[in-house]
């Protein structure tokens, strides 16, 4: 069965870790890129420790700015969806007259459930999806310095149920509706789209998918060593229960088979999240009968250079977002294979691998 493939050229431009990687390594031999891989993580936390939480947005974006949106979009801003100051989001949608029922989309920011905000991914993630013609319900949250784990899942879980709920007035399809995020945001997601009502956090609201770039999926493992992340300590702190808190904002704890088709991105060298909470993930969801795919990017960090981000949109999330019938797109619609044995073992730095278990 043939795999799924994006092949970086050398002649294209560095434009993120590969950049200042490529100061000291060159790709000329197979011992030297993995030695490259290895170390693509020490250097990115020594020298912009930032790309730990940055996500999706490209190196060349950094430092923030005030996000660019173009004339074509509409943005309604700061609308409360619950009762927290925090509680609140920016609609972004097509100023196209044509008032046809869109597909929408939440998309949930990343920074470690410790920073950030939704004007991270405003330019260099919403406008991707508005472009494709979808409603985005771009989402604050409350942050651990505000209110500690699990306020944050509360709160998406709040704003997916005020979408769907809202979704009509936005001239939205309730049934087209997408969850997506990076890092925390993509654990956000992923806790937005598959906690049950009986979890006790919130409302339990349908949607039709989540696209998940390398975010946690098993909160516990961050807490102790090998995996301690401080930011994970930050969102969930020492106290009593704290054990049973961190099981219950893990998505790998609400694994089952009616969950959301879920399409997750993730790389092998991700020194912030580590590549097997995807593996576990994607794995337990199929083996329970749901439907989940799992894009492995070798020698991938925690975030992508621009150029390879756009293959991955136009090779993947678009056709994965087609194939369910969220997005209309040309041609018949395409279904990510999953590979063979072969295919998994062939996998190098050079070589984007779709592994669908």
């Amino acid at each position: 069965m043939q795999s799924a493939a994006i092949r970086n050229k050398k002649s294209a431009k560095p434009s993120t870790l590969n950049h200042y990687a490529s100061v000291f390594f060159k790709e000329k031999s197979p011992i030297m890129s993995s030695f490259k891989c290895l170390c693509i993580g020490l250097i990115a936390t020594l020298l912009f420790p930032e790309v730990l939480l940055f996500g999706q947005i490209p190196v060349e974006a950094w430092p923030m700015k005030t996000p660019v949106i173009h004339d074509t979009v509409k943005v309604t801003a700061n609308i409360p969806y619950g009762s927290n100051p925090q509680n609140l989001l920016n609609i972004m949608e097509p100023k196209d007259p044509n008032r046809e029922v869109r597909p929408g989309v939440l998309l949930i920011h990343g920074g470690g459930w410790i920073g950030g905000s939704r004007d991270w991914v405003a330019e260099h993630v919403a406008l991707r999806y508005v472009e494709k013609g979808f409603v985005c319900v771009n989402v604050e949250y409350r942050l651990a310095a505000t209110a500690t784990a699990p306020a944050a899942v509360e709160d998406v879980l709040l704003a997916v149920h005020w979408f769907v709920k809202n979704a009509r007035k936005y001239h939205v399809d309730p049934h087209r509706i997408v969850i997506t995020g990076d890092s925390a945001g993509g654990h956000l997601a992923l806790m937005a789209g598959m906690t049950p009502k009986s979890a006790g956090l919130g409302p339990q609201t349908r949607v039709r998918a989540i696209v998940n770039f390398f975010g946690i999926t098993d909160v516990s493992d961050q807490l102790s060593p090998p995996n301690l992340r401080d930011y994970t300590v930050q969102w969930v702190p020492e106290q009593s229960g704290r054990e049973e808190i961190a099981r219950r904002v893990s998505p790998l704890t609400y694994i089952g088979k009616d969950v959301p088709a879920v399409l997750t991105v993730h790389g092998t060298a991700d020194p912030s999240v580590p590549y097997p909470h995807a593996v576990r993930l994607t794995e337990g969801l199929n083996q329970a009968g749901a439907y989940a795919v799992l894009i492995t990017i070798p020698g991938g960090g925690h975030g992508f250079p621009k150029k390879q981000t756009d293959e991955i949109y136009d090779r993947f999330v678009w056709p994965f977002l087609g194939s369910l019938g969220i997005l209309k797109i040309s041609g018949p619609p395409i279904k990510i294979p999953p590979p063979t044995t072969a295919d998994m073992m062939n996998c190098t730095p050079l070589k984007l691998c779709n592994f669908a278990y």
